[in-house]
């Protein structure tokens, strides 16, 4: 060691390599004017990005296609549709619109679609039929609806379909009837 204690990286120490010469002023000159440069363009750019905000947001018309354009309606709706998030709501429409041909013309005679419960826990497709024959000739035929649904509108779309009979008919009251009663149910409880 020489007769100096110079800490390592400090100027004149010799740990970290030589130091370069300090830059002269023509150097200086060059960086400073690179610089203007550069702040000068970033304030050109930020001025006429303000032009054309005021202008209409530099959007021009031309002969060339651009976000715009007016769409076929079909092509609207599908855009709408992805950018919503919407495919798995819209294909399960598009099976009740198509239930007779999905299922075959006999069971959709008997059988209506009703609902989708899209949570994806659930998945269910609720189904009513006229009559309880029907009602259960479609719960022995539910795991190949299943598979056919799933393969129509993508693997695990419906996990499974619940089946409603018929609704009883809704209970006419006649005019004589005691106050607070509940119906027949009274009388045999």
């Amino acid at each position: 060691m020489t007769g100096r204690d110079e800490a390592p990286g400090a100027p004149g120490g010799r740990a970290g390599g030589a130091v370069g010469p300090e830059p002269s002023g023509v150097d200086l000159a060059r960086v400073a004017l690179r610089a203007a440069k550069e702040q000068a363009r970033a304030r050109g750019a930020a001025v006429q990005q303000r032009k054309q905000a005021r202008r209409g947001g530099g959007l021009r018309s031309g002969a060339r296609a651009d976000g715009r354009d007016p769409l076929p309606l079909g092509a609207a709706i599908n855009r709408l549709i992805t950018e919503r998030g919407w495919e798995t709501p819209a294909a399960v429409g598009g099976v009740m619109g198509r239930w007779p041909q999905i299922v075959g013309e006999d069971l959709a005679k008997h059988c209506v679609p009703l609902r989708y419960d899209e949570e994806p826990d659930a998945r269910v497709l609720t189904v009513q039929c006229d009559s309880t024959a029907w009602a259960t000739q479609l719960r022995l035929l539910a795991p190949q609806l299943v598979a056919r649904l799933n393969a129509d509108l993508g693997h695990g779309t419906v996990r499974m379909i619940k089946v409603l009979g018929p609704g009883g008919p809704q209970r006419g009251y006649g005019p004589l009837r005691a106050p607070g009663s509940r119906g027949p149910g009274d009388t045999y409880g």
